[in-house]
């Protein structure tokens, strides 16, 4: 039963994740920050992760804990989702094209947080959406879920496209990394002995 549910609660947000990687790609997330709300929703249907989302945050502020601390729960759910991690593919990447925009993710369920973030969006809004958020949730993401990420801007004019293929290729990569490998069942995909 590869699921996990986390509930994080602080004085800026209360956040309950749900997901499950053995999945359909099923959504249901519900932040208040409708941007955000559809990228979660391309993270899990583009992952095969079902993924569920209840926030209530500090909108009045802005949209910064409530992204930020989303990410953070759902590297922990991720986390404790994957266990030991013993058969699973653990590396993963994709290229991702929409439109004008391209972008490629390499990962690796490393359990050594790492963000490498070349993906700048050209405006700083898309529609009232913050654009640096999109690093900022993945900072939190690979912080909290022990992911060495790469993200990688090709090429791409549009925010609402580069962002959105960004959720999508670190979606399909993902999938992959989070994958039971059938030649490694059991089996730690590390010479450590750890992960």
């Amino acid at each position: 039963m590869r699921k996990a549910t986390i509930t994080r609660k602080t004085a800026e947000t209360a956040i309950t994740v749900e997901i499950d990687l053995d999945g359909t790609g099923a959504y249901d997330n519900q932040t208040g920050v409708g941007f955000f709300d559809h990228m979660l929703d391309q993270l899990a249907r583009h992952s095969l992760i079902d993924i569920r989302v209840r926030a209530e945050g500090d909108l009045h502020i802005d949209d910064h804990h409530t992204v930020e601390d989303t990410g953070i729960a759902l590297g922990q759910a991720l986390t404790q989702a994957l266990g030991d991690k013993r058969g699973i593919r653990r590396y993963g990447h994709f290229v991702l094209a929409m439109d004008d925009a391209q972008v490629a993710c390499a990962l690796d369920l490393s359990a050594r947080p790492f963000l490498v973030w070349n993906c700048d969006l050209p405006t700083a809004k898309i529609g009232t959406f913050d654009t640096e958020l999109v690093r900022e949730f993945f900072q939190a993401l690979a912080t909290h879920g022990g992911i060495t990420l790469h993200v990688d801007r090709v090429h791409g004019i549009n925010s609402h496209h580069i962002a959105e293929a960004a959720f999508k290729a670190v979606a399909r990569a993902l999938r992959m990394a989070v994958e039971p490998d059938p030649r490694m069942a059991g089996v730690l995909p590390s010479t450590k002995g750890a992960l």
